[in-house]
């Protein structure tokens, strides 16, 4: 299993990122999947996840009506469209593989937001 985030980077508040993971080694159709991210300091936090068939989307709050998480199952690959950033949205930002059980086994490496002016 391989998911590699890439899209990361630097932007002024209220500024639009889009964050990509390919994944490889499984089959990314059939797996939900999940964004999670890490800011300095802190805990890991839940952003978002999605059904396997991109049938069905749930947000944390604090990102609810901001971001736009997406798949393409043709193209192996999850997507996280960020708009409205704020500062308090800086942070590394995983891919994760969900387990049933409300947590993930397998994570990429992360890519890494910065919101700052």
């Amino acid at each position: 299993v391989q998911l590699v985030e890439s899209g990361g980077g630097m932007v002024q508040p209220g500024g639009s990122l889009r964050l990509s993971c390919a994944a490889s080694g499984f089959t990314f159709s059939s797996w939900d999947m999940s964004w999670v991210r890490q800011a300095p300091g802190k805990g890991p936090e839940w952003v978002s996840g999605i059904k396997s068939d991109g049938g069905s989307t749930a947000y944390a709050d604090s990102v609810k009506g901001r971001f736009t998480i997406s798949r393409d199952n043709a193209k192996n690959t999850l997507y996280l469209q960020m708009n409205s950033l704020k500062p308090e949205d800086t942070a590394l930002y995983y891919c994760a593989r969900d387990l049933p059980t409300v947590s993930h086994d397998y994570w990429g490496q992360g890519t890494q937001v910065t919101v700052s002016s």
